[in-house]
């Protein structure tokens, strides 16, 4: 059963061949949208689903086929155009009301964020502008709050004003290089509003999200559901009661509909090898790998290796959704650093030297996140190629 559901989650989730050819538009619709970090992985969700090169996404992203946004949880993900008010409506009131709280124990007001984003939305009249040129357009509307602040992580009030305008979809953050492993923005005025004409309220919104989301991953718990959207308990039950989920197996909720296509479906018996990033959807949506690893590779260094499984060290090697190895990317070699726990085959070195070529042509680099780097990857390169010589 387990095989039979991880490839029936790796169908679902278009690593099977099926999207080749497709937009990224139509893959992250499908499939669901994709968590951006700073690092490579929606370009690696892509290229592993529908062989998309960079200049492609790149081009979709500057046409607004494609776009970052706060959404689900208040996070950050590749969203695609017909999803733009989704997206947004529920992010809405996750990472603001932190920090607004945090601002007004600073003694910022409410009058005070209101005439700052007055302030920005009147600077970014005649284009789009960077945080520091922000700064100096909007004065003392914006002001800073000091070692306090610096201490509670809100230095001043101009990004708090930011994420708001940008959460209620007045303004739109843009790659400085037009790249979304990019974390450098401009700021530009979003005209028209994804939201003027959102109808639903917030409960509805989120029934929106949660069907949505089984239709991308098919089967998951209703804890992971409720992880991926920020709700509580209950409110996650509310969510998705008009869904009328029942139970596939264990824990696992679908749509009748969905059970009855898992029940008809049958895994494949050839090997499908594709090479992805470390917070592809197939284990982000329901945050985690214990899923995808087979029993019969459960031992105590792949657990380390694979660090827990709410967080990856590596990116991944899947077979039919289960995890056969890890890679990571040597810049200095341009160099993919891989090793598996299955059987080397030429398909496999197929799969690894197809992503080597767009990785080094097309991206440069594949960070895992924000802050990795060449120089903090060397000890995780060496023990890759270690375990590969083993």
């Amino acid at each position: 059963m387990d095989t039979k559901l991880r490839a029936w989650w790796s169908q679902r989730q278009g690593l099977d061949g099926s999207l080749m050819g497709k937009s990224a538009r139509e893959v992250l619709a499908q499939t669901g949208w994709s968590r951006s970090v700073g690092g490579a992985s929606p370009y690696l969700t892509l290229f592993a689903r529908a062989g998309l090169r960079r200049g492609e996404v790149d081009a979709e992203l500057a046409g607004l086929h494609i776009h970052e946004l706060p959404s689900a949880r208040g996070c950050t993900y590749i969203v695609p155009a017909d999803d733009f008010a989704l997206g947004l409506k529920v992010g809405q009131n996750f990472s603001a009301k932190t920090e607004i709280a945090t601002a007004r124990k600073l003694g910022v007001t409410d009058a005070e964020v209101d005439k700052l984003k007055a302030a920005i939305l009147k600077a970014l009249e005649t284009g789009p502008l960077d945080p520091e040129a922000l700064r100096t357009k909007v004065g003392n509307a914006a002001r800073n709050l000091g070692p306090e602040g610096v201490k509670k992580g809100l230095t001043t009030t101009l990004p708090l004003a930011l994420g708001l305008l940008q959460s209620r979809g007045e303004i739109r953050r843009l790659p400085v290089n037009g790249r979304i492993d990019n974390q450098r923005y401009q700021y530009a005025v979003w005209k028209p509003n994804p939201l003027a004409k959102w109808k639903l309220d917030e409960d509805a919104s989120f029934t929106e999200l949660a069907r949505h989301y089984y239709r991308w991953i098919g089967a998951a718990s209703l804890a992971e559901f409720q992880w991926f959207s920020g709700l509580g308990v209950k409110a996650s039950k509310g969510a998705t009661e008009p869904l009328g989920l029942v139970t596939l197996q264990d824990d696992l909720l679908a749509t009748p509909e969905d059970c009855d296509a898992f029940h008809k479906f049958q895994a494949p018996k050839k090997p499908h090898y594709v090479l992805s990033g470390i917070v592809d959807n197939i284990a982000h949506l329901r945050r985690g790998t214990a899923s995808l690893i087979d029993r019969e590779d459960a031992s105590p260094d792949l657990a380390r290796a694979m660090g827990s499984v709410m967080e990856l060290s590596n990116h991944l090697i899947l077979d039919r959704g289960r995890i056969v190895g890890r890679w990571d990317f040597d810049p200095e070699t341009g160099t993919i650093a891989w090793s598996s726990f299955v059987g080397v085959t030429p398909a496999l070195r197929e799969a690894v030297a197809r992503t080597e070529c767009f990785t080094r042509e097309d991206l440069g680099d594949a960070r895992t996140f924000s802050l990795d780097s060449p120089k903090s990857r060397v000890s995780r390169i060496a023990e890759l190629r270690k375990a590969a010589a083993a």
